[in-house]
């Protein structure tokens, strides 16, 4: 009978025919996994080796079909047997725990032997069966054996967490075991070994499981081993393998030394970056020795290439130099010497320290700082799109807002109730549009169109920690702008030099230095480009097809040329520092690897000097005290590299600069965006918010690159029936328990599933209640319904549901787990139904992106959160409107009750649409808090005792352990907290 590929478990399978010759006796095995469930493979186990006399029979071939007793019968024609000596054909089987078998012989062509249809009952140990008559000896012994094939397998059932394995496997030319299989044996850690005899075969086919239904079938294809050792370990065969259970030996080789150490000072800082060191196991750590000044040697352990030293001596030479450890201990020679040397202390020194608490404790408020509030025109910058888009006929430049008008407003956002503020990117930019910040060129630079003389970044967040306020930073490691990323490359752009396009590009200008600020003399440009093309193709260039007309035109008609615009396939780029592909399926492999957008110039982030550049840059605003990232683009970098390099190297500056309680409160959420309404991002687990929360399961290949792929594929495989589940969020009854974060990868996540779904609170509440037990922690979310990107349901328009719409998704927002987040304006409706970006094709005026200083205008002093203690101008009016009256509310509730910001949460013994309760345990803290969301509910098998409305200020008695609470209306909500404070704050227009 021939075998199909190895079908997925639970597949029906087709039985085959009684083979001829049989009388009906025998019904053949499937071939195949059985959906039922098989009783796992004892190690210990009973075997027979079955002789078969062959003179009589004249058989070229000859099959051993057998099923132990009370077991299946073998697929037919059951197996090979091979030569065991003259007129002799033997096979050893695996029976288990049974005490014999039942068999017939076959010769593989339909003529059987099976004892005149009563069929052969043997027992175990060596056994004969000679013209119908059986007996037990070894017909062979004492003469040389005929050599048959052997293969010794070893499988790794490490990352699946098997406690027994079975090989179900098929000699080439012979017939597949039974199902399950045969038992294999627990050789060492993590391995599994069986010796198998093939006879005259050379190879077999082979599928694993564990006796339990579950399977691994090599992706329906099988495993292909050949004789000898071979080892399968993560769907990879080796074939003439080392034993992997042999000793391994003690670990005594150094690793190399570090090669290409560079050391640049900044000011009174250093920057160390090194390539990685290689060893035969392995490198954990680097030790960093910086010799100078006045206070001797000192020696520092790094767990990644790159290393800021900091606040040294003014005017003073260091040398540095680098060893490598492995995990043994061994230290390998120093490196060549590197040295720098520091100049002035600036006038201003770095005051940042990170508040350091909860992060669930902080709602956000989040603002596009160029387009928040102006505090200093001078800064201000259309740049070269200022006419194009419609902004000059408004007086309305991109870069518009700067810190300087936040900081005047910090009071504004403090009176609203929020204390964490998410900033869009500080780097300085380089492109056509780039007021938003995305568009990254120097990343160790904050753009001079936000700063101001006295309102400086440091400023900003040593402002905002004045009011006990946060600032998250923003911040991109998937790309820079198409211009490049200065101090790592930054392309020329050549071509034929055209005077069509002398309006765009700019005239390269000896000594003059693109900060996106300065406007050249000579050119009255500012550099958003590129320098002016060549008109002789320059020496080491490596564009492709320099200086020759593409066959396009521009918007205005130009003639574009090849060269003329950097992107991945030009060849502008080098392909160790940048990805050379555009993305073709956005939940595929290349959607990690490849560029999307020509302003968005793909890092090839596996690479170590993209991730020094990175991760010594984004030092640089850890170290001045900000609170927390938000990651940009999280999903376009392989999971592997941020658990690996950046993740990790973020706690350990965050440890090293503010201790180790700032670096637990240290908060980092990413940006992976899913615009689908499902829990699992179109079944791609590699493409899902929650995925990214989570440490690797287990160990890959060193090279980033091939364990990026290497992750990809084992996870695709795994599927979303397998990945990893928490109760981390959730209620255990009406208890709180403590989280388990030791799998926690260290980056939490936007809500990108509620945020979809927050056409309709009611939707978004039961979408983030199914994704929940996928997050390793979901009450770290941040949630928010519309951003700078998208509103619910993927709108290109800013939220405009309505009032009391906005009101409910608010009230949901701040009492359901996660972090509430609001985008600037939303407390006023701001450009409601607003097209939310159009690019240069509009006036910003006209967008969700549009200038919200008008609205803030005037003066504004908070006494504390949500408390405002006095107002003037149209901010006075701004405070005025009903939404704002809302948060304001909401944040002083929330900030009232635990419960309500750390607390897990449950739906058990709850009716209602938006109903739930909550509790947070630690130390002398116990709040517990029921809620209800617009709608009426019921609140059973709850503790006994007094229960007090936060919102009403109603006081009820529970004595027999249920709560009953009539619908407050759109909007509005109860929550009634046991023992509470009572009523929290005034009534307003929708708490009351």
């Amino acid at each position: 009978m021939s075998r199909t590929p190895l079908p997925r478990p639970g597949r029906p399978v087709a039985v085959l025919a009684v083979a001829a010759g049989l009388f009906g006796l025998l019904a053949a095995p499937p071939d195949a996994p059985s959906p039922r469930t098989v009783p796992a493979a004892a190690v210990a186990e009973n075997t027979a080796t079955v002789f078969y006399w062959t003179k009589t029979k004249n058989w070229t071939a000859h099959n051993l079909h057998y099923a132990p007793d009370g077991g299946s019968w073998t697929a037919v024609p059951g197996v090979a047997m091979e030569p065991a000596c003259t007129d002799w054909v033997k096979r050893t089987v695996s029976l288990g725990t049974a005490a014999g078998l039942q068999a017939t012989f076959n010769n593989g062509s339909g003529t059987w032997d099976n004892n005149g249809g009563r069929n052969y009952a043997l027992g175990t140990g060596n056994i004969t069966v000679k013209d119908g008559v059986v007996a037990h000896s070894d017909p062979c012994a004492g003469t040389t054996p005929t050599p048959g094939a052997e293969a010794t397998v070893y499988y790794s059932a490490e990352a699946l967490g098997w406690s027994t394995a079975n090989i179900h496997y098929q000699p080439a030319g012979g017939a597949w075991t039974a199902v399950p299989g045969v038992g294999m044996q627990a050789a060492c850690a993590g391995w599994w070994k069986r010796e198998i005899d093939l006879g005259t075969a050379a190879s077999l086919k082979a599928a694993f499981n564990n006796g339990n239904g579950t399977w691994d079938n090599n992706g329906g294809s099988d495993y292909t081993i050949g004789t000898g050792v071979s080892t399968v370990r993560n769907r990879v065969v080796t074939a003439n393998a080392a034993d992997p259970c042999a000793a391994t030996p003690p670990d005594t080789q150094a690793p190399t030394a570090p090669g290409g150490v560079t050391a640049t000072a900044d000011g009174v800082s250093v920057l160390l970056s090194w390539d990685p060191a290689t060893d035969d196991r392995g490198v954990t750590k680097y030790q960093v020795t910086r010799a100078g000044g006045s206070g001797g040697s000192v020696v520092t352990d790094v767990g990644s290439t790159v290393f800021s030293d900091t606040n040294l001596a003014e005017r003073t030479a260091y040398t540095y130099t680098v060893k490598a450890v492995d995990a043994a201990g061994n230290v390998s020679a120093a490196s060549a010497p590197a040295t720098a040397t520091t100049g002035d202390r600036p006038a201003t020194p770095a005051t940042g320290r990170p508040l350091g608490t909860d992060p669930r404790k902080d709602p956000i408020y989040f603002v596009l700082t160029a387009r928040f509030n102006d505090g200093d025109p001078s800064n201000n910058r259309g740049g070269s799109q200022h006419v194009k888009s419609g902004n000059a006929a408004n007086d309305d430049p991109m870069f518009r807002g700067d810190f300087k008008g936040l900081i005047q407003k910090l009071d504004y956002v403090k009176g609203l109730g929020f204390s964490a503020i998410w900033v869009t990117p500080v780097v300085l930019n380089r492109s056509d549009y780039d007021y938003h910040g995305y568009h990254g060129y120097d990343f160790y630079k904050v753009d001079p169109r936000l700063e101001s003389a006295g309102a400086s970044y440091q400023d900003l967040i040593d402002a905002a920690h004045a009011k006990g306020m946060k600032i998250y930073q923003d911040v991109v490691y998937n790309h820079s702008s198409r211009w490049g990323a200065k101090g790592l490359f930054v392309p020329t752009v050549y071509g034929v030099r055209d005077s069509q396009w002398s309006w765009y590009y700019d005239e390269k200008q000896p000594g003059f230095e693109y900060d996106g600020l300065t406007v050249d003399a000579k050119t009255g440009k500012s550099y958003y480009n590129g320098d002016l093309w060549s008109t002789a193709e320059p020496t080491g260039n490596t564009c492709v097809d320099w200086g020759k007309p593409t066959g396009g035109k521009s918007a205005e008609g130009y003639t574009v040329y090849n060269c003329q615009w950097p992107s991945p396939t030009s060849g502008m780029f080098p392909k160790a520092l940048y990805h050379q592909c555009w993305i073709g399926n956005w939940e595929g492999e290349d959607s990690r690897s490849c560029w999307l957008h020509e302003d968005l110039a793909d890092f090839n982030t596996e690479n170590p000097a993209v991730q020094n550049y990175l991760i010594g840059a984004y030092d640089k605003y850890i170290d001045m005290g900000v609170d927390g990232f938000r990651v940009d683009t999280a999903v376009h970098i392989p999971r592997t590299t941020w658990n690996r390099r950046f993740l990790p190297a973020v706690q350990e500056r965050v440890a090293q600069r503010h201790g180790a309680e700032a670096a637990k409160n240290f908060f980092v959420f990413g940006e992976v965006a899913a615009f689908v309404n499902d829990k699992w991002n179109r079944g791609s687990v590699n493409h899902s918010a929650q995925f990214y929360t989570w440490k690797e399961r287990k160990e890959y290949d060193a090279d980033d690159t091939k364990a990026a792929l290497e992750m990809y594929d084992y996870e695709q495989q795994q599927g979303t029936g397998n990945q990893p589940t928490s109760t981390n969020a959730f209620l255990n009854g009406n208890s709180y328990h403590t989280p388990d974060h030791s799998r926690f990868s260290g980056m939490n996540v936007i809500d990108m599933r509620m945020h979809m779904n927050f056409g309709d609170a009611q939707n978004a509440f039961s979408n983030g209640k199914d994704s929940d037990d996928s997050y390793n922690d979901a009450t770290y979310n941040v949630v928010y319904v519309d951003s700078h990107d998208y509103g619910p349901n993927k709108s290109s328009e800013r939220y405009a549901g309505g009032t009391d719409a906005w009101a409910e998704n608010m009230s949901l927002m701040w009492t359901f787990r996660g972090i509430p987040t609001l985008y600037y304006g939303s407390e006023i409706e701001f450009q409601k139904g607003k097209k939310i970006d159009c690019g240069p094709g509009c006036p910003l005026a006209t967008t969700g992106r549009a200038y919200f200083g008008d609205h803030v205008a005037g003066s504004v002093t908070a006494s504390d959160f949500s408390q405002v203690s006095s107002a003037s101008g149209a901010v006075a009016t701004t405070l005025q409107q009903p939404l704002v009256r809302h948060v304001q509310r909401l944040n002083q509730i929330r900030r009232a009750i635990p419960a309500l910001q750390t607390g897990q949460y449950s739906t058990e013994g709850v009716s209602g649409g938006m109903a739930f309760k909550r509790r947070y345990t630690s130390g002398s803290t116990d709040s517990f808090a029921l809620v209800t969301v617009s709608g009426g509910a019921s609140f059973t098998g709850i503790p006994n005792g007094t229960y007090t409305d936060a919102v009403s200020g109603d006081v009820r008695t529970v004595t027999a352990g249920t709560l009953s609470v009539a619908a407050p209306g759109k909007g509005n909500l109860r929550v009634y907290v046991l023992n509470g404070p009572g009523r929290i704050g005034t009534a307003g227009p929708y708490l009351k």
